[in-house]
Protein backbone atom coordinates (compact mmCIF):
# COMPACT_ATOMS: atom_id res chain seq x y z
CA UNK A 1 0.00 0.00 0.00
CA UNK A 2 1.35 3.42 -0.97
CA UNK A 3 1.19 6.08 1.72
CA UNK A 4 -0.81 9.12 0.78
CA UNK A 5 1.27 12.31 0.59
CA UNK A 6 0.46 14.87 3.26
CA UNK A 7 -0.51 18.36 2.14
CA UNK A 8 -0.67 21.58 4.12
CA UNK A 9 -2.84 24.63 3.57
CA UNK A 10 -1.26 28.07 3.37
CA UNK A 11 -2.26 29.02 6.94
CA UNK A 12 -0.66 25.86 8.30
CA UNK A 13 2.54 26.56 6.37
CA UNK A 14 2.56 30.16 7.61
CA UNK A 15 2.32 28.99 11.22
CA UNK A 16 4.87 26.24 10.70
CA UNK A 17 7.50 28.67 9.36
CA UNK A 18 6.41 31.83 11.18
CA UNK A 19 5.67 33.56 7.88
CA UNK A 20 2.71 35.62 6.74
CA UNK A 21 0.34 34.24 4.13
CA UNK A 22 1.11 37.24 1.84
CA UNK A 23 4.80 36.29 2.00
CA UNK A 24 4.00 32.74 0.94
CA UNK A 25 1.73 34.01 -1.85
CA UNK A 26 4.56 36.29 -3.00
CA UNK A 27 6.92 33.31 -3.12
CA UNK A 28 4.39 31.60 -5.37
CA UNK A 29 4.07 34.70 -7.58
CA UNK A 30 7.82 34.81 -8.22
CA UNK A 31 7.82 31.16 -9.25
CA UNK A 32 9.27 29.40 -6.22
CA UNK A 33 6.56 26.70 -6.25
CA UNK A 34 6.13 25.57 -9.87
CA UNK A 35 4.56 22.25 -8.85
CA UNK A 36 2.14 23.66 -6.26
CA UNK A 37 -1.14 21.77 -6.34
CA UNK A 38 -4.56 23.22 -5.62
CA UNK A 39 -7.60 21.57 -4.12
CA UNK A 40 -10.86 21.26 -6.02
CA UNK A 41 -11.89 24.48 -4.29
CA UNK A 42 -8.74 26.29 -5.44
CA UNK A 43 -6.88 26.21 -2.12
CA UNK A 44 -3.11 25.94 -2.28
CA UNK A 45 -1.89 22.52 -1.14
CA UNK A 46 1.75 22.49 -0.03
CA UNK A 47 3.65 19.19 -0.19
CA UNK A 48 7.00 18.22 1.30
CA UNK A 49 8.61 19.62 -1.88
CA UNK A 50 7.26 23.12 -1.23
CA UNK A 51 8.13 22.90 2.47
CA UNK A 52 11.73 22.03 1.55
CA UNK A 53 11.76 25.01 -0.82
CA UNK A 54 10.54 27.33 1.95
CA UNK A 55 13.27 26.00 4.24
CA UNK A 56 15.87 26.78 1.56
CA UNK A 57 14.43 30.27 1.00
CA UNK A 58 14.36 31.10 4.70
CA UNK A 59 17.90 29.80 5.22
CA UNK A 60 19.27 31.83 2.32
CA UNK A 61 17.32 34.93 3.37
CA UNK A 62 18.95 34.76 6.80
CA UNK A 63 22.36 34.90 5.13
CA UNK A 64 21.37 38.17 3.45
CA UNK A 65 21.08 36.68 -0.03
CA UNK A 66 18.96 38.87 -2.33
CA UNK A 67 15.57 37.40 -3.26
CA UNK A 68 16.48 37.41 -6.96
CA UNK A 69 19.48 35.17 -6.22
CA UNK A 70 17.31 32.96 -4.03
CA UNK A 71 14.80 32.60 -6.86
CA UNK A 72 17.66 31.66 -9.22
CA UNK A 73 18.93 29.11 -6.70
CA UNK A 74 15.47 27.51 -6.38
CA UNK A 75 15.05 27.44 -10.17
CA UNK A 76 18.48 25.86 -10.58
CA UNK A 77 17.78 23.32 -7.85
CA UNK A 78 14.59 22.30 -9.63
CA UNK A 79 16.59 21.93 -12.87
CA UNK A 80 18.65 19.17 -11.28
CA UNK A 81 22.26 18.19 -11.89
CA UNK A 82 22.68 20.47 -14.90
CA UNK A 83 22.83 23.44 -12.52
CA UNK A 84 25.20 22.06 -9.89
CA UNK A 85 28.04 24.42 -10.84
CA UNK A 86 25.74 27.46 -10.83
CA UNK A 87 24.45 26.57 -7.37
CA UNK A 88 27.97 25.96 -6.09
CA UNK A 89 29.16 29.36 -7.36
CA UNK A 90 26.16 31.14 -5.85
CA UNK A 91 26.61 29.43 -2.49
CA UNK A 92 30.35 30.19 -2.47
CA UNK A 93 29.68 33.84 -3.28
CA UNK A 94 27.11 34.10 -0.50
CA UNK A 95 29.40 32.32 1.96
CA UNK A 96 32.15 34.85 1.22
CA UNK A 97 29.71 37.73 1.71
CA UNK A 98 28.44 36.25 4.97
CA UNK A 99 31.98 35.71 6.26
CA UNK A 100 32.76 39.38 5.55
CA UNK A 101 29.57 40.42 7.37
CA UNK A 102 30.53 38.26 10.35
CA UNK A 103 34.01 39.80 10.38
CA UNK A 104 32.54 43.31 10.27
CA UNK A 105 30.01 42.50 12.99
CA UNK A 106 32.74 40.98 15.16
CA UNK A 107 34.68 44.24 14.90
CA UNK A 108 31.58 46.22 15.91
CA UNK A 109 30.99 43.82 18.80
CA UNK A 110 34.49 44.55 20.07
CA UNK A 111 33.70 48.27 19.97
CA UNK A 112 30.50 47.67 21.94
CA UNK A 113 32.39 45.61 24.50
CA UNK A 114 34.82 48.49 24.90
CA UNK A 115 31.93 50.94 25.37
CA UNK A 116 30.43 48.62 27.97
CA UNK A 117 33.76 48.48 29.83
CA UNK A 118 34.17 52.26 29.56
CA UNK A 119 30.73 53.00 30.99
CA UNK A 120 30.95 50.33 33.69
CA UNK A 121 34.26 51.85 34.78
CA UNK A 122 32.86 55.40 34.65
CA UNK A 123 29.74 54.38 36.60
CA UNK A 124 31.87 52.69 39.26
CA UNK A 125 34.03 55.84 39.53
CA UNK A 126 31.02 58.15 39.37
CA UNK A 127 32.58 60.17 36.55
CA UNK A 128 34.06 60.01 33.07
CA UNK A 129 36.82 62.34 34.24
CA UNK A 130 38.98 59.30 35.03
CA UNK A 131 39.59 58.99 31.28
CA UNK A 132 41.69 61.34 29.19
CA UNK A 133 39.12 61.41 26.37
CA UNK A 134 35.65 60.27 25.40
CA UNK A 135 34.63 56.65 24.91
CA UNK A 136 35.50 56.48 21.21
CA UNK A 137 38.88 58.18 21.56
CA UNK A 138 39.70 55.79 24.42
CA UNK A 139 38.85 52.86 22.14
CA UNK A 140 41.04 54.12 19.29
CA UNK A 141 43.88 54.88 21.70
CA UNK A 142 43.70 51.22 22.80
CA UNK A 143 43.25 49.97 19.20
CA UNK A 144 45.40 52.15 16.91
CA UNK A 145 45.01 49.63 14.05
CA UNK A 146 41.32 50.59 13.87
CA UNK A 147 41.99 54.26 13.12
CA UNK A 148 41.01 55.09 9.56
CA UNK A 149 43.16 57.82 8.06
CA UNK A 150 41.51 60.27 5.70
CA UNK A 151 42.97 61.16 2.34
Amino acid sequence: MIAEEKYYRIGEVAKLYNLTTPTIRFYEEIGLFPNLKRSAGGLRMFSAEELACIEDVECLKKTGMPLKDIADYIKWKQAGDSSLLQRLELVKKQKQSLEQNIFDLQRELEKLKHKEWYYQTAVAAGTEAIFSGDCDSEYYRAHPDEVVSEG
